[in-house]
């Protein structure tokens, strides 16, 4: 049972909705009531879509450029070390000032910031998609395939659910109780991101595994 429920841990970590509330608050400030419905399904379809092509088309992608999975495991739990950086830092997995900033550009401008920052990077950036493609590899049949792709749902499913009560929890937990969550979750995720990279590094020096 270590790899039915190990993926779901590790992607709900790096994508942590709750900590991506404030940038949802800040961006959709001017929007109405129905703008900010659409957006929150817009994001929400979009993670599940990342996850899904993740799961079902990294791998091929790799094959495509003649990348092993070992060096794309290295550069992944880089990436997932990077990121819990950040998030120790109190900081969404995969934000960038820049990308903030043209968020907020998008939002003063009345565009949909759904998509672009909000769920590509702030939601689902480098990191993600690395995860899922690692997991993929490990997949030992179609069937965990697809549950890969049902965590895909779930977590889509987590961040509507998030997002609408963004309000609510925003005022519940105030940025402290937001901060603390995040910088849990890069805990967690720096610990997953040591796991993948020697992984890695046993299969490009198996001198490493003893």
């Amino acid at each position: 049972m270590d790899f039915p429920i190990k993926p779901l841990i590790t992607l709900l970590a790096i994508i942590n909705p709750i900590g991506v509330i404030p940038f949802y608050i800040h961006f959709t400030r001017s929007f109405g009531l129905k703008q900010r419905r659409k957006t929150i399904r817009t994001a929400a379809f979009s993670v599940f879509v990342v996850v899904a092509t993740s799961a079902l088309m990294g791998l091929k992608i790799l094959e495509y450029f003649g990348i092993t999975l070992a060096s794309f495991q290295v550069g992944g739990g880089l990436l997932l070390l990077m990121s819990a950086i950040q998030m120790l830092q109190a900081q969404p997995a995969e934000s960038q000032a820049s990308d903030v900033d043209e968020g907020a550009s998008r939002a003063d401008s009345g565009a949909s910031i759904a998509v672009v920052p909000l769920t590509i990077p702030l939601l689902t950036g480098p990191a993600a998609i690395s995860t899922v493609v690692i997991y993929a590899e490990k997949a030992p049949n179609v069937w965990h395939l697809a549950i890969l792709v049902v965590y895909g749902l779930i977590i889509g499913l987590a961040t509507w659910a998030t997002l609408s009560m963004a309000g609510r929890i925003a005022r519940f937990m105030g940025q402290t109780g937001i901060n603390v969550m995040t910088r849990l979750m890069g805990l967690i995720l720096a610990a997953i991101a040591v796991e993948v990279m020697s992984d890695g590094l046993i299969k490009l020096f198996p001198v490493l595994g003893g």
